[in-house]
């Protein structure tokens, strides 16, 4: 009976320490309930094929020489309205020759350049810069898109760093870009895929609206408009000027028809009558 206190207090202190030993190996982010911050990518690919992979809100921060074409990949779904930052950190002024410029370019999976909504996709850095930084809002991505259209839909997307318009003399020398690019959630369902509003609003035949004023639907005017069945009774209704047009042009017609006819054969008994052989006793007497 005096053995059984003791056991439960080594079984407690036990315990203890394993949990302890737990939350050490967990570490920070178990222990204070905040993930663990993401991995800094430190490469680069150099095509579509080699690009490296980064998600969204990863750190990027790789070493390059300037001329070099850098690309990485993000994977983007419907929804999300993506952004892209580059800072470029340039190198000393004193071993540059002149200005050079920088451009960001999105591709989608099909290698379709993406047009960005917002921010400069390119700059210009002057000689004595020493950084030059680059952004681009993409549009959002679309769950459905018409097969001949360019809109964006989900799938991988490819980032491209690219220097162009720098002397010859500064290709080579190294350059950092720091890279980050962020997700945004939206409605699954973008803005376009509904429509909200009619296209032509609603016009009441007859009236006359006042300068400003917005047309309203009158359920007297719908309700005024002929029926298809209306109209195709006044198309065939008796007397009706469609018919007096009909009958006038069916007798013009046929006066042409009968007129044409005749001057076409007439002449040509008129030429027999004219060729006819004189007779002997003519003849004869001449």
């Amino acid at each position: 009976m005096r053995a059984t206190p003791r056991l439960a207090g080594s079984l407690l202190a036990a315990s203890a320490s394993a949990g302890g030993l737990l939350l050490l190996a967990a570490g920070p982010a178990a222990a204070g309930g905040s993930p663990a911050p993401r991995p800094t990518v430190g490469t680069a690919g150099t095509s579509f094929l080699t690009a490296t992979v980064v998600e969204p809100g990863q750190p990027v921060r790789v070493s390059a020489s300037t001329g070099d074409h850098l690309y990485w990949s993000f994977a983007a779904s419907a929804g999300q309205t993506d952004r892209v930052t580059v800072t470029v950190t340039l190198p000393p002024a004193g071993g540059r020759h002149g200005a050079a410029t920088y451009t960001a370019d999105v591709f989608d999976g099909l290698r379709r350049r993406q047009a960005c909504t917002a921010g400069p996709q390119n700059a210009t850095a002057a000689a004595g810069a020493a950084s030059v930084r680059l952004r681009c809002t993409l549009r959002q991505v679309r769950a459905w898109a018409e097969p001949w259209s360019d809109d964006p839909l989900p799938g991988t997307y490819y980032l491209r760093l690219s220097a162009s318009s720098l002397p010859e003399q500064d290709l080579g020398q190294r350059i950092q870009a720091d890279v980050r690019i962020s997700a945004r959630n939206g409605d699954a369902q973008p803005a376009g895929a509904k429509l909200k509003a009619p296209l032509s609003p609603a016009v009441n035949p007859g009236t006359t609206l006042a300068p400003g004023a917005a047309p309203e639907a009158s359920p007297s005017a719908a309700s005024s408009a002929p029926k298809p069945s209306d109209r195709v009774k006044g198309w065939f209704s008796w007397p009706s000027s469609r018919w007096w047009w009909t009958l006038g042009g069916g007798v013009l017609a046929a006066a042409a028809a009968v007129g044409g006819y005749n001057l076409t054969r007439h002449p040509r008994h008129w030429s027999s009558t004219r060729r006819s052989p004189a007779g002997p006793g003519r003849s004869g007497q001449m």
